[in-house]
């Protein structure tokens, strides 16, 4: 393991890092990473936590990447108090596909799972956004789609929540959400919106073919011209006395009634 020369960065000075690169903190989004072949291009290791982290420093060296010892008050002013486990990666920063691929990943369509398709209108929550993320790579969805405005971006934070999910999922990001869900709705997806004033829920809801999901931002929910576009709304039912979920765990709940419809179906 190769030691940097920096020596201890007093609080809150700048730190240099590398230029162009995600930060990836973590030793599991870390593993995440080389398991799927993507190399980090420098790898900052806390100091003292050698023992620990032999295996997974190890891999990414053998990968290519560049190893740097750092101070522990180094990685915290970093990730601003994260619990990066003594590991950041720096890695080429993510990029939201386009939705001319959205196209033409439908167009391509042979799976016998029919599309399975969250859409997130007004998620600027990073925390939620990588959650979300994480709940459709293990719902098995196949894409995610963002408005280009209005909506979280694919950085850091997102990746660290998304716990490898943000490398794996399909992200579309669209310029006109309404728009692109009325050409889903041409292509002979569904489109069901999660309201609270629904009358129907989520459970009554028919989910087993063509689905798009859409989640709209705690509070404000879906944007008008949003709603309008969708072919069904759908509600959670609340026994308790809270009146509404967090985005993130709502669409948890929506996708794996999708996934228990389709098993069922199957």
């Amino acid at each position: 393991m190769k030691s940097s020369s920096s020596r201890r960065n007093p609080r809150n000075a700048a730190i240099r890092t590398p230029d162009g690169l995600d930060q990836v903190y973590g030793v599991h989004a870390l593993e995440s990473l080389l398991e799927r072949g993507e190399a980090p291009r420098e790898l900052w290791v806390q100091q003292g936590a050698g023992n620990r982290l032999k295996d997974v420093v190890a891999n990414a060296q053998v990968s290519g990447a560049r190893i740097k010892e750092q101070p522990r008050e180094v990685l915290d002013q970093l990730t601003q108090g994260a619990a990066h486990q003594g590991v950041v990666a720096f890695c080429a920063p993510l990029t939201p596909e386009g939705e001319e691929s959205l196209w033409l990943r439908l167009r391509a369509w042979q799976a016998p799972t029919p599309p399975l398709l969250l859409v997130l209108d007004g998620v600027t929550d990073v925390h939620n956004f990588g959650a979300c993320l994480r709940s459709a790579d293990a719902a098995g969805a196949h894409g995610v789609i963002v408005a280009k405005d209005k909506a979280a971006p694919l950085n850091a934070t997102v990746r660290k929540v998304a716990c490898g999910a943000a490398e794996v999922v399909p992200v579309y990001q669209v310029t006109n959400l309404s728009r692109t869900l009325a050409k889903l709705k041409d292509a002979g997806v569904w489109i069901t919106g999660t309201a609270g004033e629904a009358e129907a829920s989520v459970f009554e809801i028919d989910m087993t073919g063509p689905t798009a999901l859409v989640m709209g931002a705690e509070g404000k929910g879906m944007r008008r011209l949003t709603r309008e576009a969708c072919d069904n709304l759908a509600k959670l039912p609340m026994a308790g006395q809270v009146s509404s979920l967090n985005v993130s765990v709502a669409t948890g709940i929506c996708l794996f009634e999708a996934v228990r419809q389709r098993q069922l179906a199957s």
